[in-house]
Parts: C-alpha cells; structure tokens; sequence
C-alpha cells in the first residue's frame, strides 16, 4: 500500500547549526518553522510550517531493508540525472521515469545526480577548496555507488560539464577517466553492470559555459567511445532520444523548462525530454528479468 509513496522527513536542529550540508536544487518543496520554535514533526497541521524551500538538508541518504536479491540501480551523472528544468514536485527526472517503468516494489533506483558534476575535475576537491559541481566523479565513486548496500546495475550520464569553459578537458582524458572507472566498479562490485549514456546536445545553449561548438564536438567524440568502445555491458541513447538532427542541440518541444515555465536553456530538458530519455531504455538492457 506504500508503493510509489513519498517519505517525509523530520529533522529538528537544537541550538545552532553550523555550517549546513544540502542538496540544493532538490525540486520537492520541504517546509520549515520559524527559529526557535521547538520540535513540530509530530504536527500534521500548517500553521507551524510556514517557511517553504525546495532544497534539502542534512540528509545523506535513506537505507532500507528490501528482499534478498532486489537490484539497484544507481543513475551517476550531473544535473541532467539531478533533474534541473523538471517539475517541481512532479518526480519527472528521468530516472523517475524509468523507476515507473520497472515492477514496483521489485527494483530501487538511487539518484546520484549532482549539478555541475564532471567525470574528472577538479583535479582538487576539498572544504577548504571547494568546486560548485562537487568532487569528481572518480573522487565521488566509493561515496556515491561502491559504498551502497547491494548495487547491481550502474547507469553513467556526464561529460557534458567536463567539456564547458568551467571543465575544458579533453575527449581523451573523459574517456579514460571512464575507463578508469568501470574498472574500479568491476572490481568492487563482482557482476556490476555498467551501462553508458549518451550524452544529450547543449548545442546553442544560451548558458555561459555551454552551448559551443569545441564543446559538442568532444561530446560527440564521447558518445562514439561510449557506444563503440566495448567498455560498457550496454548503451541507452539519451542523445538520439534528445537530438534535433536539422539543427544539431536539443529538440525545440523539450527546450522550454518546466520548473517556472521559463525559455529553457537550451542544455537541460524540460519535461518530456525526460519522458523520452526515460523511455529511451530497451528495459532488455537492464538484463532484469
């Protein structure tokens, strides 16, 4: 009966905090009292909770027991996984997608978007010198899929935020970070499957750091490794899913966001761009049965 339900959370901050870890773009609005007003979690009621914000804080993540031999699917990427241009409140990432698409209550997919993220900057991630898109994914591969309890698939979408005026790796140096690592889930993970994702057009994209051509050119450089390098057990075409062939970046009806209803940036679907990629997946190559 809990199936497809969302989990509130309560958490309750005595004193001062400090410093606050949080998911900033969480697109679920939470809600919070006023300082000092005490322990509300048990209140169903409104009046305490007048305060709304679509970030999440504190919270690390969520275990929970489940039937022996339940896969899960990690979905490792940046934004585009973490679902900025969705909407709010509509779990219409497509990793959302993709999770109404399996046998309920038979798989769990976790979210390890993060806005920003690049395959292998910065050379350098710590508090004290601290990157907006996080550490790399490289640094965050033990934290962010290894360390999980019972990860049987691993879904790899990035490369877009490595080849920006912000990253501006080159193609080599992305596909080898991502052999590098395959190799390392391989080896922690026995049976892993690893799938590659194309990774979608920001041809045009009217962000600073985004949208030209040296930028698509690598990514499409990529997206040959990934389809043809042998490296992953299987592909998903986010790209060909996303593409507007005439024009070469994202097809024009995905491109107006969906969060304010804005213009769209031209590097992050709206909503039924994430429909399509969700839909994307021959579920075959999920090897679930």
């Amino acid at each position: 009966m809990l199936s497809g339900r969302k989990l509130a959370v309560s958490l309750h901050v005595v004193g001062t905090s400090g410093p606050m870890t949080w998911h900033a773009k969480a697109l679920q609005t939470s809600f919070a009292t006023a300082p000092g007003a005490g322990s509300r979690g048990a209140e169903e009621a409104e009046a305490s909770f007048p305060h709304p914000t679509a970030s999440w804080f504190f919270l690390d993540a969520l275990d929970m027991t489940a039937p022996a031999g339940t896969p899960v699917i990690v979905a490792f990427g940046d934004s585009i996984t973490d679902g900025t241009a969705s909407t709010m409140n509509g779990d219409d990432r497509w990793p959302d997608v993709l999770a109404r698409r399996l046998p309920m209550n038979r798989v769990a997919i976790v979210n390890a978007g993060i806005g920003g993220n690049q395959v292998v900057g910065p050379a350098v991630y710590s508090p004290q010198d601290p990157f907006p898109g996080g550490p790399s994914a490289l640094m965050r591969l033990e934290r962010d899929a290894i360390s999980l309890s019972g990860v049987t698939h691993f879904i790899w979408l990035e490369g877009t935020n490595d080849f920006s005026r912000n990253g501006n790796a080159t193609a080599e140096a992305v596909q080898e970070g991502m052999r590098t690592g395959v190799a390392r889930l391989r080896a922690a993970i026995p049976g892993i499957r690893v799938i590659g994702a194309t990774v979608t057009s920001a041809l045009g994209s009217t962000s600073a750091a985004h949208g030209f051509a040296e930028q698509d050119a690598k990514r499409q450089a990529l997206n040959a490794f990934i389809r043809g390098s042998g490296v992953f057990d299987a592909v998903v075409e986010f790209d060909t899913a996303t593409l507007d062939p005439a024009t070469g970046g994202m097809r024009a009806e995905f491109v107006p966001e969906s969060t304010t209803g804005g213009p769209g940036d031209r590097l992050h679907p709206n909503r039924a761009g994430y429909v399509a990629m969700g839909y994307a997946f021959d579920l075959g190559v999920l090897g679930l049965r």
